[in-house]
């Protein structure tokens, strides 16, 4: 049985966040145990929460990047519990786990889940600089794509083993068990018919998920004739730009805003078909969650996506930026009969490939392993 620490930044709505609750909630029920450590204060996913009876949360209410006497009472915490291994979801929690299990004297496995594809700034850039040895120094670095493994290892970014285990999406949660009256319940609640060509994105409102640039398809697919809607599921930063650009393309009838929904699923059982038209992205899990749903799914070619999607079959590419071949993309999906049928193809890549089932087996067998290939070298070391 393992004993495991799971360290987030913090336990709010990011994806790292969210797959890390996942894990630690499956391994839970496996009969692992397992405790969660969060940086920052912020805990609005917090509820979601499900580690069994020796199961622990620990805020460690850090007051700045770098705050020492939080990585105190993290090497405190350790050191009570004495864990199997450290599972560290990005670099920032990966630097509080190194220091924290060197203040402990504790010689454990630690394990970095790595879930980003790029530098966004300056600022990132030269933190990474500094997050290079810490790497270099961790058991094992999973990254969540084969793309992402390719683009980090080219940069120096690896450790002593480097694995690639996909996201995964609970397929019995997330399956199209709206009827088509409750669908069209939602529809009309939102403003949109029957009629309509919605076109759903799930995503926070944030400058690299790009948005405007659903909205400036969804202007060029009603000017040739296609009645294409907008579905923006979620809220975020950008809700005033993005706002404006409906104005500007004449489409602010065209285009709803739901604002943050604690629960996508019916809103993405509604639309006919899923956008992503992100920027960046390094395995969507709103994607997958959305081809579980049976939505087709037209995604930017960026990170892992092309590892998801079979152009053609069960969604399509575009290159980032592209509008013109996004629009070419949505039109083709724009036959009700397509996208279903594509959908099908969708739901079934998820069950085949995706689910959390897969995810979880794999990381059950990477830690138990890496906990095992540990503790015979300790003992080497001692004899």
């Amino acid at each position: 049985m393992l004993r495991a620490i799971f360290v987030v930044s913090t336990l709010s709505r990011g994806g790292a966040e969210r797959h890390a609750i996942t894990l630690m909630n499956c391994l839970a029920e496996r009969g692992h145990e397992c405790h969660a450590v969060h940086i920052k204060s912020d805990a609005d996913q917090l509820y979601r929460l499900r580690l069994r009876e020796h199961g622990t949360v620990q805020c460690l209410d850090a007051a700045r990047y770098f705050d020492t006497r939080a990585v105190g009472e993290f090497a405190t915490h350790i050191s009570r519990l004495k864990p199997s291994a450290v599972v560290a979801a990005n670099p920032y929690s990966l630097m509080y786990s190194r220091v924290a299990l060197r203040l402990a004297h504790q010689r454990v496995p630690l394990i970095v889940t790595y879930h980003s594809m790029r530098l966004l700034n300056a600022k990132e850039r030269l933190q990474m600089m500094w997050y290079l040895p810490l790497f270099w120094s961790a058991d094992c670095l999973v990254f969540v794509s084969e793309r992402q493994k390719r683009h980090w290892l080219r940069r120096g970014v690896f450790s002593r083993m480097n694995e690639v285990i996909h996201n995964g999406v609970d397929t019995h949660e997330f399956c199209n068990k709206w009827s088509a009256r409750e669908r069209e319940a939602l529809r009309a609640a939102l403003g949109f018919s029957m009629n309509d060509y919605v076109i759903g994105i799930p995503a926070l409102l944030r400058q690299e998920k790009n948005h405007v640039q659903l909205v400036d398809a969804v202007a060029r697919l009603r000017n040739s004739g296609i009645p294409a809607r907008a579905m923006l599921i979620g809220d975020g930063e950008m809700r005033g730009t993005i706002e404006a650009r409906t104005r500007e393309r004449e489409v602010e009838g065209d285009v709803v805003i739901t604002g943050f929904q604690q629960d996508v699923r019916p809103y993405v059982a509604a639309c006919d078909v899923v956008a992503l038209c992100s920027l960046t992205e390094t395995f969507s899990l709103a994607a997958i969650e959305a081809m579980a749903l049976g939505k087709p799914v037209v995604h930017s070619d960026v990170g892992g996506a092309a590892e998801m999607i079979s152009p053609g079959r069960n969604g399509f590419l575009f290159p980032v930026g592209n509008t013109q071949a996004f629009v070419d993309r949505l039109a083709r999906l724009a036959d009700r009969a397509v996208a279903e049928r594509m959908g099908g193809a969708a739901r079934a890549t998820v069950e085949a490939y995706f689910s959390e089932k897969t995810m979880v087996d794999r990381y059950e067998q990477l830690l138990l392993g890496v906990c095992r290939t540990r503790a015979r070298t300790s003992e080497a070391l001692i004899y």
